[in-house]
C-alpha cells in the first residue's frame, strides 16, 4: 500500500505531490450541511439529508454516495472513470453511487480542464486520496461510536466491520459524524492488486439519458426568458467588417436586436485560448432559432480587406519554400550528421504533407450567457473553462469570483472547445442586450470560423553506409504556426547522428490544437518514412524498429530522450504477437505502426484488401501501453474511435481555400470517413504493468495513418507521401495499377 501524508488545517488542506510525473495541488473544502438531493434515482430511494464528507463526495444518510466529477466530459468518458478511482479508494459498491459534474470551482478543484489526456493521469493519486481519506473519516467515526481502535476495523462495499465484536455500520449510519472528523495527517491507499472498481468495464453515468435524449449537452439548455444569438463573420480570412445594414433583418418578426461586438477589445487581457481570426463580429438575437437564421440572411454586409487572402496554392507553396530555403536554430544535434550524410553509401530522402483540418465536432459550437451588472453565469461545453472565466472577466469588466461557469456534457471537442470564443462572444451579446442568450453557431459558422489543426510539410532523410547500416538521420519540418518535429522523440536517442530542425510559417488562418497535436501528422510520417528505409536496409519493418530500440535501450544517444525504449519496444513486441505478423496472411497486405505521445505508447498493424479496386480496413490490431486502465470497456471504445478517426482523416479530410474562403463549409463538401470505410474489426491489447495511468483520449490516433500508408503500399507497391491519400493522383494510379 502506498502511504500518503497530508497538510491541513480545520477547513481545507492541500496536498501537493510530486508522483504521476509533475507537482500537483488538490483542495478539499469541508462543508457540514446538507444540501438537496438529487430528484431521483434508479436503484434506491433518495436519502433526506446529504452530508458533505470532501470537495469530491457527499454521503446520504442512507449509504448512498453523490462523487463528483471535476473535469469537463468531452465523450472521453472521465465522468464516469474520476467517480470510479474515487470510489475504489472509498472501498463504496458502485450501484449506490451517483455521479455529478460539478461546475467550475479553482478553491475546491485542480486542472478543471480537457485537453492533452491528461485528466486521470493529472488526477490519479489527488482522487485517489480524496476517497481514500473520506473512508479514514467514516472509520474513525465508528470508531468512537463503537470505542474501539480505528485499526480493527474494516470495509467493504459501503459497510464499516468490526470482526471482534461482529458489529456493522452503514456508511449512511456515521455520515453525519464522519463529516465533523478532523482531516487525517495521511491516508492509505489500495494496493492495486485488491481494486474491485477500478480495471472493471462499468457504463457510461449518462447513458440512459443520452439515450432518453434527456439534457444533457449545451444544446439542449434552456432558461425561461432565453433569446437566440447567432453571429455573422467576415467570408474570407484576412478580412474585417466595414459596415452593416440592419434594417430589414430587425424588422422581421421575432428579433430583438443586431448588434456589433468585439469580443479582444483594446485592453482585453487575452488568454492562451483565446484563439479567434473573427473577433468583430454582427450578432442577430432573437426569441427563436428558425426567426434569427432568416434575419441572418436578409443582413447587407460590406466586408474589407485588411490582410493578404491566402490560397491553398499559396500556403502550399510557401511551405515547401520555408522548408527548402528557411533558416533555423537545430532543435537537436546529436554527432555529426553533416558528415554521415556526406560520406553515405545510400541517402534516401521523402516529404510528406497534410492539409488544414476542421474539428467538426457533431455538436456546433453554442453557450449561454446571463449577465446582470454585478456579476454574470455561464453555462455551456467548454473544455477550458478557468481560462474562459479569465477571458470573460476581461471583457465584462467583472471580479472572476463573481462569474460562474458550469460545464455541460459535450458532443465532441478534439481541441476545438479550448478555444472559448463562443463563450466569450455570448457574455458580450448578453451583456449588450441586457438579457440572458443562447450563442448557436450553425455547421457553417463553425466550419469557416478557423481554428484548425495547422497544414504541415516535413522532410526526411536517412543515410546508409556501405553495409545498409543506418547512421545518419535528418528531419526538418515546417508548419503553419508552428512546426511538427518533437526533437527527442524516437528515432533521437537511437541514431548516433541525428539532427532536427523545426521552421514556422505565419498565416492569418487560425490554427489550434487538434486531437494529438502535431503528433497526429509527424507520427504518420516518421512511421511512413521508417518502413522506407527498413525496405532499403533489407529487414522486415518491425525488426528494423526494434534493433534501433535496442540500441536506445543498451546505449542510448543524448540524455534527453523523452521516451522509454523498453516500453516503446513492449508495444512493438506485442502487437507482432498478437496479429501473428511473422506468419503474413495470404490476400492481405500488412502495414505496421508505433508512436508515443501523451505519456502513451501505442503500436498497430492495419490489414488492408483491395476490393473492386479499392482498400478496405479489414483489421486493425492494437498495442497500447497506458499504465493501468481504469475502465476497460472504455479504453476500448477510445482506442477504436482514435483509430477511425485517423484513418479517417488520412483518407478523406481537407479544409482548403479560395482567397481566404473556406471552400468547404459543411458535410456536403467535407468528407469525413462513412460507415463502410471504417474497419471491419478493431482487437485491442492493453500492457499490465502496474505504472500510474497515462493519456488514452489521443496516443492510439498518431500512428495509425502510417499503418495503413505502409499496408497500401505493400497491397500497390507505391507509395503515398499527400494527405488526404483520396486526393492524391497516385492513389487512383495505384489503385488503377492494382485493379
Amino acid at each position: 500500500m502506498a502511504l500518503i501524508k497530508t497538510t491541513y488545517n480545520r477547513r481545507s488542506f492541500l496536498k501537493a505531490s510530486a508522483l504521476a510525473g509533475g507537482g500537483m495541488v488538490l483542495g478539499f473544502n469541508w462543508l457540514a450541511g446538507c444540501k438537496p438531493a438529487p430528484s431521483s434515482a434508479a436503484f434506491k430511494s433518495m436519502p433526506e439529508a446529504w452530508y458533505d464528507i470532501n470537495a469530491f463526495l457527499k454521503i446520504g444518510e442512507n449509504g448512498l454516495v453523490t462523487i463528483m466529477s471535476p473535469n469537463p466530459e468531452i465523450g472521453q468518458n472521465v465522468k464516469t472513470a474520476m467517480p470510479m478511482i474515487v470510489a475504489e479508494e472509498l472501498d463504496v459498491d458502485w450501484k449506490d453511487v451517483i455521479v455529478e459534474q460539478a461546475g467550475l470551482d479553482t478553491g475546491k478543484f485542480t486542472r478543471q480542464l480537457a485537453g492533452g489526456s491528461q485528466s486521470i493521469r493529472q488526477g490519479w493519486q489527488g482522487l485517489r486520496m480524496a476517497g481514500a481519506t473520506a473512508r479514514r473519516m467514516l472509520l474513525e467515526a465508528a470508531a468512537k461510536r463503537w470505542n474501539v481502535p480505528v485499526d480493527e476495523l474494516t470495509t467493504e462495499a459501503g459497510l464499516i466491520k468490526h470482526a471482534g465484536s461482529g458489529q456493522t455500520l452503514g456508511y449512511g449510519d456515521v455520515a453525519s459524524e464522519a463529516a465533523s472528523v478532523a482531516v487525517p495527517e495521511e491516508v492509505q491507499l489500495k494496493d492495486p492488486k485488491d481494486f474491485k472498481i477500478i480495471g472493471t468495464t462499468r457504463k457510461n453515468v449518462d447513458a440512459p439519458k443520452i439515450v432518453r435524449g434527456e439534457p444533457l449537452f449545451g444544446l439542449d439548455y434552456d432558461r425561461e426568458g432565453m433569446l437566440i444569438a447567432m453571429i455573422e463573420h467576415p467570408p474570407a480570412f484576412g478580412m474585417r467588417l466595414k459596415t452593416v445594414e440592419a434594417t430589414d433583418a430587425k424588422a422581421m418578426p421575432g428579433i430583438r436586436d443586431v448588434i456589433t461586438i468585439h469580443a479582444a477589445p483594446e485592453g482585453f487581457d487575452r488568454q492562451w485560448s483565446d484563439v479567434n481570426a473573427f473577433p468583430e463580429l454582427v450578432a442577430v438575437v432573437g426569441t427563436s432559432t428558425w426567426e434569427v437564421m432568416q434575419a441572418k440572411k436578409a443582413l447587407r454586409i460590406e466586408w474589407e480587406t485588411e490582410t493578404p487572402l491566402e490560397s491553398t496554392a499559396d500556403y502550399t507553396r510557401r511551405l515547401a519554400e520555408l522548408l527548402r530555403d528557411g533558416k533555423t536554430e537545430p532543435a537537436r544535434r546529436d554527432g555529426n550528421p553533416e558528415a554521415a550524410f556526406q560520406n553515405a553509401a545510400t541517402v534516401i530522402e521523402r516529404t510528406y504533407s497534410a492539409p488544414f483540418l476542421a474539428h467538426n465536432t457533431m455538436e456546433p459550437m453554442n453557450f449561454f450567457a446571463d449577465v446582470k451588472e454585478d456579476r454574470a453565469e455561464l453555462v455551456g461545453p467548454i473544455q477550458t473553462p478557468e481560462f474562459l472565466r479569465k477571458s470573460v472577466a476581461s471583457i465584462l469588466g467583472l471580479p472572476e469570483e463573481r462569474i460562474a461557469i458550469e460545464m455541460t456534457r459535450m458532443g465532441g471537442g478534439f481541441g476545438r472547445r479550448l478555444y472559448g470564443n463562443f463563450g466569450v462572444e455570448a457574455a458580450a451579446i448578453s451583456q449588450a442586450v441586457k438579457a440572458p442568450v443562447k450563442l448557436v453557431y450553425t455547421r457553417e459558422d463553425d466550419m469557416t470560423q478557423g481554428t484548425y489543426r495547422p497544414a504541415y510539410q516535413v522532410t526526411y532523410r536517412a543515410a546508409l553506409d556501405e553495409n545498409k547500416a543506418l547512421i545518419g538521420f535528418h528531419v526538418r519540418g515546417a508548419g503553419v504556426d508552428g512546426g511538427p518535429v518533437f526533437a527527442d522523440r524516437f528515432p533521437a536517442g537511437a541514431v548516433d547522428n541525428y539532427l532536427a530542425e523545426n521552421l514556422t510559417l505565419d498565416s492569418n488562418i487560425s490554427t489550434g490544437a487538434w486531437r494529438a497535436p502535431r503528433s497526429n501528422f509527424i507520427a504518420g510520417a516518421e512511421q511512413s518514412f521508417l518502413d522506407e528505409v527498413a525496405e532499403a536496409t533489407g529487414q522486415d519493418p518491425i525488426d528494423f524498429r526494434l534493433t534501433l530500440f535496442e540500441r536506445a535501450i543498451n546505449k542510448p544517444v543524448g540524455e534527453d530522450n523523452d521516451y522509454d525504449a523498453e516500453r516503446y519496444a513492449g508495444v512493438l513486441r506485442l502487437v507482432r504477437e498478437k496479429s501473428n505478423w511473422d506468419a503474413g496472411r495470404p490476400g492481405v497486405h500488412r502495414g505496421v505502426s508505433a508512436y508515443y505521445c501523451h505519456n502513451s505508447y501505442v503500436a498497430q498493424v492495419v490489414d488492408v484488401v483491395i476490393e473492386d479496386n479499392q482498400p478496405s480496413v479489414q483489421k486493425v490490431w492494437c498495442a497500447v501501453d497506458c499504465g493501468i486502465v481504469v475502465n476497460p470497456g472504455n479504453a476500448r471504445n477510445q482506442v477504436e474511435g482514435c483509430i477511425v478517426d485517423g484513418i479517417g482523416h488520412a483518407m478523406y479530410s481537407a479544409m482548403t481555400f479560395q482567397e481566404g474562403r473556406p471552400e468547404q463549409n459543411n458535410f456536403n463538401n467535407y468528407r469525413l470517413i462513412r460507415h463502410a470505410e471504417a474497419p471491419k474489426e478493431v482487437e485491442a491489447f492493453f500492457v499490465d504493468n502496474g505504472i500510474d495511468p497515462t493519456g488514452l483520449g489521443e496516443p492510439g490516433l498518431p500512428p495509425v495513418s502510417a499503418a495503413l500508408a505502409n499496408a497500401l503500399a505493400k497491397a500497390t507497391g507505391k507509395r503515398l507521401y499527400e494527405q488526404p491519400f483520396i486526393n492524391n493522383e497516385d492513389y487512383f494510379e495505384l489503385m488503377e495499377a492494382t485493379g
